[in-house]
């Protein structure tokens, strides 16, 4: 998610007090229920409905519940962290207020805080563009002609292709830039929606799979599903690593630390509560889909793709 600060906001005890200053502070306006929302939303986004074949793929079977859980408690523990961090250093911009604080405004801290600001600008451009390219994908399930490229070419050697989908990523982008451009009150009811939208979404892919669950194709281990060699743990490396990549987004509060009213209480909240909501609403969706679909066929389209 976007940050709808452009300042970061001082400290209590920091704040400016000269003579004819103003204070310079951001206002307060995110509840929990919006914190949580707002962490919820970014958790979620497409992934794991584009990664779960993933995950089946690379441990080989419904073993890939193991990933989900495995995921769950790494992001838990990062968490406590991220909660701890958030409640000291209730400001705005996350890891670059901490590192600053934690390794000195005037020594590595300054240093460190410069070069997370600085990776920033390419990894969160990066992730914003894998999941609006995953919404493209699936919009395009309903319109079929949508991934047909209408203009090709190259800029600096690099191939360049734009078809329906590129359009459909770009607008999803451009919306997602309008939405933020608001107060953070405005934000905070939006969020509010949203969340409850993308619940929803995962609470009646949960109960369509229930209804036509089968537990023998759930639970179909194939032989030595859980002999610990280095099969295993490779495969328990990779599905975690898909799994951490679905569940993040559980910080993003920190991030509006000085948006945030009661931070102390809100931001603990936010951070494990959608830890807890998600891992459970993962934990039930793959459980659920593998009871409708074989788990050799998910790893099947898989191989397939890969070969195409």
């Amino acid at each position: 998610m976007s940050h709808s600060s452009t300042k970061p906001a001082l400290p209590d005890n920091e704040k400016m007090s000269r003579p004819g200053q103003q204070t310079i502070e951001l206002r307060r306006g995110l509840s929990t229920a919006s914190a949580l929302g707002l962490n919820v939303i970014d958790m979620v986004g497409v992934g794991p409905f584009v990664t779960l074949p993933l995950i089946v793929g690379m441990m080989g079977g419904p073993q890939a519940i193991l990933g989900w859980l495995m995921g769950a408690l790494l992001s838990l523990c990062d968490g406590l962290i991220w909660s701890e961090l958030g409640t000291a250093y209730p400001e705005a911009g996350g890891s670059y207020a901490y590192l600053k604080h934690l390794y000195g405004e005037r020594t590595f801290g300054r240093a460190f805080s410069f070069l997370y600001a600085w990776q920033l600008l390419i990894s969160a451009p990066l992730s914003i563009a894998s999941g609006c390219i995953g919404f493209s994908q699936y919009v395009s399930f309903f319109l079929p002609h949508a991934n047909r490229p209408f203009l090709s070419g190259s800029l600096l050697g690099v191939p360049v292709v734009l078809s329906g989908q590129t359009l459909i990523a770009m607008s999803a982008c451009g919306l997602a830039i309008v939405v933020l451009h608001r107060s953070i009150f405005a934000i905070g009811r939006i969020v509010r929606w949203l969340g409850m939208a993308v619940g929803m979404t995962l609470v009646l892919i949960i109960i369509a799979g229930f209804t036509h669950f089968d537990a023998h194709r759930a639970f179909d281990f194939p032989a030595g599903a859980f002999h610990l060699n280095g099969a295993f743990f490779a495969g328990l490396g990779a599905g975690m690593l898909i799994s951490a990549y679905d569940y993040w987004g559980y910080y993003n509060v920190c991030f509006l630390g000085a948006e945030v009213r009661e931070p102390k209480r809100t931001i603990p909240l936010a951070v494990l509560g959608s830890i807890g909501i998600v891992g459970t609403l993962y934990l039930l969706m793959n459980v659920s889909v593998l009871g409708v679909i074989p788990w050799h066929d998910l790893a099947g389209n898989l191989n397939g793709e890969a070969r195409m």
